[in-house]
């Protein structure tokens, strides 16, 4: 796996994208670098991608705050181990309690291996993450991009990326992850710096629209 570790990686794949089409490098001048965004992996990696969910920053922040006070240490063993009550307090809703029981059922029994996928492609750490009940597309998208680095990683299921690319690239409608996933397919082996950019695109059009308001 090539992986995105540094600046210069992403300012490589800038470049790639920037000479493949003028769209692309139209972006770049309104963004600048991205941020990097690498994370934690593991368990304690996913857990976190999976309390963030649907949460702003802050609420994630307080809630997560809570999960590592209560479920401490934060194993596999701990969340299986845990009472109804450790998971009220923990502040996770039922979806996500669910969730992070069958992630860490999954680790134990050994259906969820976190060694393998540093060496898996995109499209194979989707099939075994997903395998897994209460983990979708964007959370495993979310781990191969941040927690992996992965140079190809890619996150067609996610709405700020498919907004930024229908304004960007002046497309009719929002696309849909199909048809995101289509139009990707010319930005490899660098889409997880398209992904990057397009984060970043979208962080640029929210701010245009709090001026003009």
């Amino acid at each position: 796996m090539t992986r995105i570790t540094s600046d210069a990686d992403l300012e490589q794949g800038m470049a790639v994208l920037g000479a493949l089409h003028p769209d692309w490098a139209a972006i770049i001048a309104r963004t600048g670098l991205p941020p990097l965004r690498r994370r934690e992996g593991g368990f304690v990696g996913l857990c976190a991608i999976i309390v963030s969910q649907q949460l702003s920053v802050a609420s994630a922040r307080a809630v997560w705050t809570r999960v590592e006070s209560v479920l401490t240490p934060l194993t596999p063993e701990r969340v299986l181990a845990a009472t109804d009550e450790d998971m009220r307090l923990s502040g996770l809703s039922r979806p996500k309690q669910k969730t992070l029981r069958a992630v860490a059922a999954a680790i134990v029994e050994g259906r969820l291996d976190f060694g393998a996928l540093e060496d898996f492609t995109p499209e194979l750490v989707h099939q075994h993450m997903t395998a897994v009940s209460g983990i979708g597309p964007w959370t495993a998208d979310v781990y191969l991009l941040f927690c992996l680095g992965h140079r190809d990683g890619f996150a067609a299921d996610d709405l700020a990326i498919q907004e930024a690319a229908r304004v960007a690239f002046a497309l009719p409608a929002r696309p849909k992850p199909a048809e995101l996933e289509a139009m990707a397919e010319a930005w490899r082996p660098w889409r997880g710096v398209a992904a990057r950019l397009l984060w970043a695109y979208y962080a640029v059009l929210k701010q245009r629209e709090g001026i003009n308001a």
